[in-house]
C-alpha cells in the first residue's frame, strides 16, 4: 500500500501532479509564515534582551545583585573599578534618544556592550542611527549638545534595533560623582526586562515581563493559530476529488485502513516538499520579515533566528498535521463511501451556534450593571470569560453567518453568477467559513485591543499633531532620585541666549512660589489641588499653551513643571492672581523654561542651548514629545502597533487561505465548469461565481468580527473604567482596508487558472 500510495502520488497523471504542485505550495507559504511567526517570538526576546544593559543604572533591577557603598549608591558585590553610569535622554524631530554618560575609576572598570573601552572625557560613541542625525543636521540643532569628538560607532550588541539611537558619552568621575541619578556599578546589567518581576523591580526601559507575555501571546493567537489553520486547509487542497476516488476504491474493496494510509502518504509527501520551500522562503524574505515591528521597532535580521526545537516542530509536526488534517478531510470515505458517491448535501447549521456569542455579551454586560469586582484577581475571573466566550460563539456562529448571507445574496441575486455561488455556500456553508476561521481570532482580538487602547489613550494622553504642542519645549527641572522639582537659578545669559535663538517667539520662566499658593487643574471630570510655581502675566502672553493670566493679574500661580502634569493641553486655563511683584518673581529661582517656536528646527536648537543647563534635572522636550513618550503612552502605542502588525499579517494569511480553498474548488470542479463554458456560459460568469464564493464569508465575517470586538471593548471600558469607547483613528481602517483589499487581490490571482482547467478536453467521462 505505501508503494501504491507512493506511485498515485508521483506518477498519477497530470491531475496528480497538479495537486501536489498546488499542495505543496499552499503549505510551503504557510511553512513560511509559521516560521516567520516563531522566528519573530525569538526575535522579540533577542531584542528585548539587549536593553538589559541601559537598566544598569536604575535601582533595585536586582536587588540581590547589589550592595551599598559610600553614598548610599548602589555597587554590584565584589566591586574592584566601579563605573560611573547615568541614563538619561533627549529628543530630535520627534524621535526619542537614550543618552548614557560614563566614568571609568580605574583600568578594571565594565566596558558596556557595543564598544571597546570606555570612552574619556570628551568623547563618545554613537549608534550608527544617530552618528547619521548628527551629520545631517546643523551642529546647533544636534552635535552641539554633546561637546567633543566621536570615537566610534556603538555595535549591534547594544542595540536594541538597527532604527536605535543610543549614545555613550565619556566624563569624570568627579563630575558624574555629583550627578543626580548617576551610579557607581562594576558590572553591566545582564536582566533583560522580561525577566524581571515583583514589587522590588524596576526596569528603566524595554519591555517587562507582563507586557512580554502579553506580546508573546498576541503573536500566538493572531499569528500561529491562523498560521496552523491555513496549513491544515492547505493539505486538504482537492479534498472532494480524493473523496470521490478513495469511495470508488472502498466500493471495489479496499479496507478503510489500506485508504488511511495512502491518505496519509499524498499529504505526507506533499507537506514534506512545501515543509522544504518554506524553509528556503523564509530565509529568502528574512530581510524584509525583520522590518516588522512587533514591538514597535525593527529588528536585526540575525535576531530572526530559529532554535532547534521550532526547527523540529515543523518538520515533525507539520507532516503530521497534513496527515491528520487528510483524514478528517476523508473521514466520510472511512464511514462509508455511499454519501460521497451520491453527493449527500450536508445539514445546515443551527440557529443555536449564535447561544456562546450572546452569552458571551450578556456575561460582560451583566458586569456593566452590576459594577466590577474590587479585586484584580476578581476582574480577571469577571472579563476572561465572556472574551473566551465571545471568541468562541464567533468560530461556533461562524458558518450559521456564512449561510444566512449566502441565503440573502440568494434572495437578492440579479445574475446567474451570483445566484451560483450563493447556492453552493448556502449549501455548504461549513466549507465556505473553514478556510477564513483563523481569521476571527486575529481580528476579533485585534478589534477588542485597538478599541481598548484607543480610548485609554484617548482620556490618559494630550495631543501631538497641533502645531502649539509641536513647537512648545519645555524643561522641567525634576530630580530623577527624588521625582520632586528643583528650583534653580537662571543667570540673565542663558535667558539672553534662549531669547536669541532663532526662531523664538517667547520664552516663560517659572520660578519657585514662596508664597505656597496652589493652582486648580481639570484632568476628564476630576479637579486636582497642588503647589503651583509662578510665573508673570508678560511672559505667560508669548506662550499660549500655558493658559493665560485673570483680568487685572500680572503673576499668577501655574503648575511648576510648566504644563499639565496629566499631559493635556491646558490653553484654556485662566489661572487665579498671585501677590507678588513681578521684579520680585523674577529674581526667584526657576522650576520649569517654556520656550515658544516657530517650528522649522527652532525646537532642536532651544533643545540644543537647554542641553548644556542642569541635563540631570530632567531633557528638554516638546509637549507633543512628552506626550508621546510618557510611560503610559509609550506602552499603549506599542500596544497598539502591535495590533496594527497583527491584523495586516493575519488578513493576507486568510487570503492565502480563501486561495487555497478558490484552486481546491477550481480543480474539483472543472469538469462541471467545463461543461458550463460547452454550454454558451461566458467565462465571466463562472469568475463572478469564484470570487463570490470566496469573498463572501470573509466580508461578513470580517464585519461580524469586528463589530463584536468593539461591542466587547465597549462593555470591558464601562465596567472596568468608566469610559466609553472612542473609535479608532483612520489608520486602523486603513490597514484593514488594505488588508482585505490584499486577502480578494490574492483570490483574484487564481482566476486565471480558471480559463486553463475548464477547457474542451476536460469535458469527458472519467
Amino acid at each position: 500500500m505505501i508503494r501504491l500510495g507512493l506511485r498515485l502520488t508521483l506518477a498519477g497523471g497530470r491531475e496528480a501532479a497538479i495537486r501536489l504542485v498546488i499542495t505543496a505550495a499552499a503549505v510551503a507559504l504557510g511553512v513560511m509564515l509559521l516560521l516567520s511567526a516563531l522566528a519573530g517570538i525569538n526575535a522579540v526576546n533577542a531584542q528585548n534582551a539587549r536593553y538589559a544593559w541601559i537598566s544598569t543604572s536604575v535601582e533595585f533591577v536586582h536587588p540581590h545583585a547589589y550592595a551599598r557603598a559610600e553614598g548610599g549608591a548602589p555597587v554590584h558585590a565584589g566591586a574592584r573599578d566601579p563605573l560611573w553610569f547615568q541614563l538619561s535622554s533627549g529628543y530630535v524631530d520627534g524621535q526619542l534618544y537614550g543618552r548614557v554618560n560614563v566614568a571609568a575609576t580605574g583600568p578594571g572598570a565594565p566596558v558596556p556592550p557595543g564598544i571597546t573601552r570606555v570612552p574619556g572625557p570628551g568623547q563618545y560613541y554613537a549608534s550608527p542611527a544617530l552618528a547619521r542625525l548628527m551629520r545631517d543636521h546643523p551642529a546647533d540643532e544636534l552635535a552641539g549638545r554633546f561637546p567633543g569628538a566621536l570615537a566610534g560607532t556603538i555595535g549591534p550588541a547594544a542595540l536594541p534595533s538597527p532604527n536605535s539611537l543610543v549614545i555613550i558619552v565619556g566624563d569624570t568621575p568627579a563630575q558624574l560623582a555629583h550627578e543626580p541619578g548617576a551610579t557607581k556599578v562594576t558590572s553591566i546589567e545582564s536582566i533583560p526586562p522580561s525577566g524581571c518581576d515583583g514589587p522590588d523591580c524596576v526596569v528603566g526601559v524595554g519591555i517587562g515581563s507582563s507586557g512580554i507575555d502579553l506580546i508573546l501571546s498576541c503573536v500566538a493567537a493572531g499569528l500561529l493559530f491562523p498560521v496552523l489553520i491555513f496549513i491544515g486547509g492547505a493539505s486538504r487542497l482537492s479534498a472532494a476529488r480524493r473523496e470521490q476516488r478513495f469511495a470508488a476504491m472502498r466500493l471495489a474493496g479496499a479496507t478503510p485502513r489500506q485508504v488511511s494510509l495512502i491518505t496519509m502518504i499524498e499529504s505526507t509527501v506533499a507537506a514534506a516538499v512545501g515543509m522544504a520551500g518554506g524553509f528556503g522562503l523564509f530565509f529568502l524574505l528574512r530581510p524584509a520579515i525583520a522590518t516588522i515591528p512587533f514591538t514597535g521597532a525593527p529588528f536585526f535580521t540575525t535576531d530572526l533566528s530559529l532554535n532547534l526545537g521550532d526547527v523540529a516542530a515543523v518538520v515533525l509536526g507539520v507532516p503530521v498535521a497534513a496527515a491528520v488534517a487528510a483524514l478528517i478531510a476523508l473521514r466520510r470515505v472511512q464511514i462509508s463511501p455511499l454519501g460521497v458517491t451520491r453527493q449527500v448535501t450536508p445539514k445546515p447549521p443551527g440557529l443555536w451556534r449564535l447561544i456562546p456569542l450572546l452569552a458571551g455579551i450578556a456575561e460582560l454586560a451583566l458586569f456593566v450593571v452590576i459594577g466590577r469586582p474590587g479585586s484584580t484577581g476578581g476582574q480577571i475571573r469577571a472579563f476572561l470569560p465572556g472574551f473566551v466566550l465571545l471568541l468562541a460563539g464567533l468560530v461556533i456562529a461562524g458558518p450559521w453567518l456564512t449561510m444566512a448571507g449566502a441565503r440573502l445574496m440568494a434572495r437578492r441575486a440579479q445574475r446567474p453568477g451570483t445566484l451560483v455561488a450563493a447556492r453552493r455556500l448556502a449549501d455548504n456553508p461549513r466549507a465556505g467559513f473553514r478556510a477564513i476561521s483563523g481569521l476571527i481570532v486575529a481580528l476579533f482580538v485585534t478589534s477588542v485591543t485597538v478599541g481598548v487602547i484607543t480610548t485609554m489613550a484617548s482620556y490618559r494622553t494630550g495631543p501631538t499633531a497641533t502645531p502649539q504642542v509641536r513647537n512648545t519645549v519645555v524643561d522641567n527641572f525634576e530630580n530623577p532620585v527624588s521625582g520632586s522639582n528643583q528650583a534653580v537659578a537662571m543667570p540673565a545669559a542663558m535667558l539672553a541666549r534662549l531669547q536669541a535663538t532663532a526662531g523664538v517667539h517667547g520664552v516663560t520662566l517659572v520660578h519657585a512660589n514662596p508664597l505656597g499658593t496652589s493652582y486648580t487643574i481639570n484632568d476628564h471630570h476630576r479637579r486636582f489641588l497642588s503647589p503651583g510655581g509662578l510665573a508673570t502675566c508678560a511672559e505667560l502672553a508669548r506662550t499660549p499653551v500655558m493658559g493665560h493670566c485673570q483680568a487685572g493679574a500680572r503673576v499668577v500661580t501655574v503648575p511648576p513643571e510648566g504644563i499639565n502634569p496629566f499631559g493635556f493641553s491646558q490653553d484654556t486655563e485662566a489661572w487665579g492672581m498671585a501677590a507678588l511683584p513681578a521684579a520680585r518673581v523674577n529674581r526667584l529661582p526657576v522650576t520649569a523654561i517654556v520656550v515658544t517656536t516657530n517650528g522649522a528646527g527652532a525646537d532642536d536648537r532651544v533643545q540644543t542651548v537647554l542641553a548644556g543647563f542642569h541635563p540631570s534635572l530632567g531633557t528638554a522636550t516638546t509637549i507633543a514629545e512628552t506626550n508621546t513618550y510618557n510611560s503610559a503612552n509609550q506602552v499603549l502605542l506599542m500596544e497598539e502597533q502591535l495590533a496594527d502588525v497583527i491584523i495586516l499579517a493575519s488578513l493576507p494569511i486568510a487570503g492565502c487561505g480563501l486561495a487555497a480553498s478558490v484552486v481546491s474548488g477550481l480543480t474539483e470542479r472543472k469538469r462541471p465548469f467545463s461543461l458550463l463554458r460547452l454550454a454558451g456560459t461566458p467565462l465571466s460568469v463562472l469568475r463572478r461565481v469564484v470570487t463570490l464564493e470566496s469573498a463572501l464569508p470573509l466580508l461578513v465575517v470580517a464585519v461580524v468580527s469586528i463589530a463584536i470586538g468593539f461591542a466587547g471593548a465597549e462593555l470591558f471600558l464601562r465596567a472596568q473604567l468608566g469610559y466609553t469607547l472612542r473609535p479608532p483613528g483612520a489608520s486602523y481602517y486603513g490597514i484593514v482596508l488594505a488588508g482585505l483589499a490584499a486577502a480578494l487581490g490574492i483570490i483574484a490571482a487564481t482566476l486565471p487558472l480558471l480559463k486553463r482547467i475548464t477547457g474542451p478536453e476536460v469535458a469527458r467521462n472519467d
